[in-house]
């Protein structure tokens, strides 16, 4: 009877035990076409790290430089992805980025949502960090908003889609259209609400990148190499017209998260999540009142 039990309870509870999330029951990803790189995008820096194949753009860094790119068009709202690999290894102080940003156009006082691999040292496992800054926050007296994660799979062996859904409501962060972070709107002052490009970008970030500081690149093990493919960039650009509706992460036009995906989220923050700023005693949650306002 106890053997048949622990068979039901597996049978009704397999996330509880699985490897990977439950289904979210709605994939994004699926409503929006890939586009080649060149049809919305624009090399940034580092034009001689580089090169774009009819697969998938590389990007590296060494001891000259890194590298960066940027969307065409900025955004008022819209889904933002991009399948990635990253490098096996020692990748310690190497940041590897797909993000939103309008930093060119407000310098010290922009806005950024962020989706960066934090490179890691031998054995151990690649930290995907997600952040939002506000209005200068990211300037200066940084005030992050990060939630920290280690992924369910390992990102070096193949490509996985990471995408930012971005409406005047919320930001969805979706990995392989799995929900891992929902960051509401719950007032204006926290939350992004000007015009932002898409980037990507790889770069060395020793200071703070791995562990705080603690291990450092190594130019030993260069190049450190990124790839990017299957780019998606969709919604009201800049230039829309009022009527332009935001996209939806879900099956409700009005945004949100169904049932079914909200489960797979819990999943993930349950047992992926490895940092929540708002849980951080040490932090001044005076300066990020979202954490406890409703």
């Amino acid at each position: 009877m106890a053997i048949f039990l622990s068979f039901l309870l597996i049978l009704l509870f397999p996330s509880a035990n699985a490897g990977r999330p439950p289904s979210p029951g709605y994939w994004p990803s699926s409503k929006f076409r890939p586009m080649s790189f060149y049809s919305g995008f624009r090399n940034l820096w580092g034009p001689g790290h580089q090169s774009l194949d009819q697969h998938a753009l590389t990007i590296w860094l060494d001891r000259t430089s890194g590298s960066g790119f940027k969307s065409v068009k900025p955004f008022r709202s819209g889904y933002f992805g991009a399948s990635i690999k990253v490098q096996p290894g020692y990748t310690a102080g190497v940041i590897t980025a797909f993000y939103l940003s309008n930093n060119e156009a407000h310098p010290g006082f922009h806005d950024e949502v962020d989706i960066e691999f934090l490179g890691t040292t031998f054995g151990k496992p690649y930290t995907l960090q997600t952040n939002v800054y506000i209005r200068g926050s990211g300037d200066g007296k940084i005030i992050g908003r990060e939630m920290k994660f280690h992924l369910w799979f390992d990102p070096t062996k193949d490509f996985h889609h990471y995408a930012i859904l971005w409406s005047p409501r919320e930001i969805i962060f979706l990995v392989d259209d799995v929900p891992i972070r929902r960051y509401p709107r719950k007032s204006a002052a926290t939350f992004p609400l000007r015009p932002m490009w898409v980037y990507g970008s790889i770069w060395d970030a020793s200071s703070w990148a791995t562990e705080d500081g603690k291990y450092k690149a190594d130019y030993r093990y260069q190049p450190f190499v990124a790839k990017y493919t299957n780019f998606k960039a969709g919604g009201c650009t800049a230039y829309a017209p009022a009527w332009c509706r935001p996209v939806s992460a879900s099956p409700f036009r009005s945004g949100g998260l169904t049932r079914q995906q909200r489960r797979a989220m819990r999943w993930v923050q349950r047992y992926h999540m490895v940092y929540n700023y708002c849980k951080d005693p040490k932090r001044n949650h005076a300066l990020t009142p979202e954490c406890w306002s409703k």
